[in-house]
């Protein structure tokens, strides 16, 4: 079995409630939970199958924490690794950022050779402009907890049932 790392950025805890989400929807794969700002590179280069979560600040901006981890990450070797992301955003008071964090993790581990897997349609999301989306596609799953916290349950579910065939 493939040990699965899902490490999220969190400052207002909504993206470690979504990270705790996938992880109960994956619970038969037995992922391991880490924060980023307690992790060092040994979690991602020691993991066969990374699900990175990060929120979007202020007009697109990274969440913190994973800044000083992209540091870290300069020198690893993650070559070939899959990598699914998942992003929190604002989709009606940030529209024209939505989700651009997530942009941001996928721009860095692409650069790095990993295999980014779990694409999402752009339908059934308003917002204006993103990073995030990539060929008409988001690049992960877009999440947004302010305004669309009833749809989050459904949208893991599709996302993670979409993962499943790779784990």
């Amino acid at each position: 079995m493939k040990k699965i790392s899902i490490i999220y950025g969190t400052c207002t805890d909504h993206t470690k409630e979504a990270a705790e989400l996938i992880a109960s929807k994956l619970s038969q794969f037995n992922p391991e939970l880490h924060n980023v700002a307690d992790c060092g590179a040994e979690q991602f280069e020691q993991s066969d199958f990374l699900i990175l979560g990060t929120s979007t600040w202020g007009c697109g901006d990274l969440q913190d924490d994973w800044g000083d981890m992209l540091d870290k990450l300069s020198g690893a070797n993650l070559t070939g690794k899959q990598v699914a992301l998942f992003g929190l955003g604002d989709s009606s008071g940030f529209s024209d950022t939505f989700v651009d964090g997530m942009g941001e993790l996928y721009h860095f581990f692409s650069d790095k050779g990993c295999n980014i897997v779990g694409h999402v349609p752009t339908d059934g999301y308003s917002f204006d402009e993103s990073t995030a989306v990539v060929n008409d596609e988001f690049i992960g799953l877009p999440l947004d907890m302010d305004n669309e916290e009833d749809q989050t349950e459904e949208r893991v579910e599709s996302w993670v049932s979409e993962l499943k065939p790779l784990l």
